[in-house]
């Protein structure tokens, strides 16, 4: 058997980025640390955070008047950043850099009045955060083609759209293609609001789609880039799974396999693909680790003051 590790192993830069302003604020502080939703939605990485003191809220009310508290990887809306002052929580935000790009977007072109649309998943964190940087009168979500061919927007208004940073590369292109046979004069973002991590990690599956007969992919439930590459890998025509543990893989999928593909989400500690291989390997004494250079290795981002 031949195992086949995707190109992308690890935390993205803003999940790092995140998990190490926690790290930072732990050894600094010490606990309870407060932080406002997951930090990451990675199972692993809330377990081990809470097992040291960190305390994972989703109300602000539930976080002591005058304490710390640390904003999630996905953004938050003003109204949260509102209700943290208003409690005078001292607070760092931990948003990816790249989230905020798409929040300073929604507010430009709420400001000129346009009628914007947001592709996303309705409930997740991201995309809730987002929504609050728009004008409520001039939001319009849409979650698949479905939604756009109910949208009744006034043929005579300016409309834009921006997108959730951890869809489906193939699913959004479609999407904006619709959108844009609707609307001629759509304006859309000077770049893909996709992050680079997303279609790193989309691109890579499709690589292992090509040549492997089976692909795991390591991610937890809630976490959007993880299921989406699940999804990339079935519609390339493998056979895919999503485990959020390394025990959690049933064994028998890889009867009959030769050469097995393993990527995981850009919030998934590399320590999950580490364990999966070695569980593999147990079963399969003869099995044979293929690994490809990292193109993200070198990308890291700045962190705040914590």
């Amino acid at each position: 058997m031949d195992i086949y590790l995707a190109r992308t192993q690890g935390f993205c830069a803003g999940v790092a980025s995140a998990v190490d302003i926690v790290e930072l604020a732990l050894e600094r502080y010490g606990s309870p640390l407060y932080v406002y939703h997951e930090i990451v939605h990675n199972t692993y990485v809330v377990n081990d955070f809470r097992a040291r003191g960190v305390v994972f809220v989703e109300d602000m009310d539930q976080v002591p008047v005058g304490e710390r508290i640390i904003f999630s990887a996905h953004g938050v809306p003003p109204s949260a950043i509102n209700k943290a002052k208003e409690r005078n929580l001292k607070f760092v935000d931990a948003t990816c850099p790249l989230v905020t790009k798409v929040h300073k977007e929604a507010v430009k072109f709420s400001a000129e009045q346009n009628e914007v649309i947001l592709i996303g998943h309705k409930g997740h964190q991201e995309l809730i955060g987002t929504s609050g940087y728009v004008n409520p009168k001039l939001l319009h979500i849409v979650e698949d083609e479905e939604d756009i061919d109910e949208l009744n927007i006034d043929s005579n208004k300016s409309v834009s759209y921006i997108t959730q940073t951890t869809l489906s590369v193939d699913e959004t292109t479609n999407m904006i293609a619709k959108l844009k046979a609707k609307f001629p004069r759509l304006i859309g973002p000077p770049r893909s609001d996709l992050c680079y991590a997303t279609q790193n990690r989309q691109d890579s599956v499709k690589e292992l789609a090509a040549m492997c007969d089976v692909i795991i992919i390591c991610g937890s439930p809630n976490s959007s880039n993880s299921n989406r590459l699940r999804e990339t890998g079935e519609r390339a025509g493998a056979e895919s799974y999503i485990i959020d543990t390394a025990h959690q893989l049933d064994m028998s999928v890889l009867k009959g396999k030769k050469k097995i593909g393993i990527s995981s989400g850009a919030s998934v500690p590399r320590v999950i693909v580490d364990d999966l291989v070695i569980r593999i390997q147990n079963s399969f004494p003869d099995s044979v680790v293929h690994k490809f250079e990292n193109p993200e290795k070198n990308i890291v981002f700045a962190l705040p003051e914590v």
